[in-house]
C-alpha cells in the first residue's frame, strides 16, 4: 500500500490528515494526538490509489491504557465503500481483542490514539465483527454528526456577520440575512428529530 496517498482521516474541528506511517507492505498507521475528547473519526480513501481487486482495508483503533496498548476492530473500507464514520466515544480497552489484530504491541504516548489500516481479502473483512459500540449503522451517531455539522456551518457564517451600517457597497457580493440561516438551522434540527432520513425525499 502507498502510505501518504491512499488514505485520509478526519476528526471534527481539525484539518484532514493524510500523513501516515507505513508499518509494513500491507499496513499503515495514523497517529491522532490529544484524542481524549474525540467522539467520531472518519476514515476514507483519497481516490489517488485503489485497493487491489478483491481486497479492502480493515480499520483498527488503539488507545493506550495502563495495561499496555489495546487494539480493536472498527470496521472496514473498500473500493465500493471508500469511506466510513466510526463512533469511538464508548470504546474501552476491555473491548479489544489483542490476539486478533495485525499491529502488535507498539509504543504509544498517553493521549495519543492510533488508527491502523490493514490490507485484507474482502471475503475475510465480511466475516469480522467490529468492537462493541463501533457499529456505524446506528441512527444516533448520524443525528449527532448532522447537528454538529449544522452548528459548525452556522458558527462559521456568524463569524462574518455585519450590520447594515457596516456593509460597504460591493455589486459582486450577495448577502444572506443571518436570521434566515438561523431559521434554516432550527428547521433542519426539527425535521431531523422527526425523521433522521427526511433528506432522502
Amino acid at each position: 500500500m502507498s502510505a501518504n496517498t491512499m488514505f485520509g482521516i478526519l476528526v471534527s474541528g481539525r484539518l484532514v490528515q493524510t500523513e501516515c506511517q507505513l508499518v509494513s507492505e500491507n499496513q499503515v498507521l495514523f497517529n491522532i494526538p490529544e484524542a481524549d475528547n474525540i467522539n467520531h473519526i472518519v476514515v476514507f480513501m483519497t481516490g489517488q490509489v485503489s485497493f487491489p481487486e478483491g481486497y479492502g482495508g480493515a480499520v483498527y483503533f488503539s488507545w493506550p491504557s495502563s495495561s499496555g496498548q489495546s487494539w480493536m476492530l472498527l470496521g472496514h473500507i473498500t473500493n465500493s465503500k471508500p469511506s466510513a464514520i466510526f463512533k469511538i466515544t464508548n470504546l474501552k480497552p476491555s473491548d479489544a481483542n489483542n490476539s486478533s489484530h495485525p499491529f502488535g504491541d507498539m509504543d504509544a504516548e498517553s493521549h495519543l490514539a492510533q488508527i491502523g489500516i490493514s490490507l485484507e481479502l474482502e471475503s475475510q473483512l465480511q466475516q469480522q465483527t467490529p468492537a462493541t459500540f463501533a457499529n456505524t449503522s446506528r441512527v444516533e451517531p448520524f443525528i449527532e454528526f448532522s447537528q454538529k455539522m449544522c452548528e459548525n456551518l452556522f458558527n462559521f457564517a456568524s463569524s462574518f456577520s455585519l450590520t447594515q451600517s457596516q456593509m460597504t457597497v460591493n455589486p459582486t457580493e450577495v448577502f444572506v440575512p443571518l436570521s434566515k440561516v438561523s431559521q434554516w438551522f432550527e428547521n433542519f434540527k426539527r425535521r431531523l428529530e422527526q425523521n433522521p432520513y427526511f433528506w432522502r425525499s
